[in-house]
């Protein structure tokens, strides 16, 4: 059974709260539901963390690698586009991570469409809303198949 971990950054919690044009009316609680059950069906030991500060992300980041985590969902919500500290927290455990933005970023603001931490991640899905998640979780299993390109 593989070890993944989703992470999720400043105000993803109030998903379903804020914003529902963009990020659509299912809760924070309804998605993480949403993402275990396939999480269970992949086979895979997931378990949740959100913070809305950055060291609290950075501490469970560093917490992965010690407990040998398979792989890392990540939604750095705001954090993506400045966060230096976050990259290097990423790119400092080589655990394959996979970045996801429920919104797309790419059509946004233009200060949402620089990630400065996509760079060190194996990929990233943006625009899908909560499905991102799961296609996240297909790409880590896609990742942990020795066969995979990915």
């Amino acid at each position: 059974m593989k070890k993944v971990r989703i992470i999720n950054g400043p105000n993803i919690n109030f998903t379903g709260i804020r914003e529902k044009g963009i990020y659509g009316n299912i809760n924070y609680d309804g998605i993480i539901e949403i993402i275990e059950r396939k999480a269970a069906e992949l086979n895979y030991d997931a378990d949740f963390f959100q913070s809305n500060y950055e060291g609290a992300i950075i501490d469970y980041i560093q917490k992965c690698f010690f407990e040998k985590i398979d792989g890392i969902i990540i939604n750095p919500g705001a954090l993506t586009h400045y966060s230096y500290a976050l990259r290097d927290a990423i790119s400092s455990v080589s655990i394959p991570t996979i970045e996801v933005h429920m919104s797309n970023i790419h059509k946004r603001e233009e200060f949402r469409r620089l990630s400065v931490t996509a760079p060190v991640c194996k990929g990233q899905i943006c625009g899908f809303g909560h499905f991102g998640y799961i296609m996240a979780l297909f790409a880590l299993r896609d990742i942990f198949d020795s066969n995979s390109p990915l």
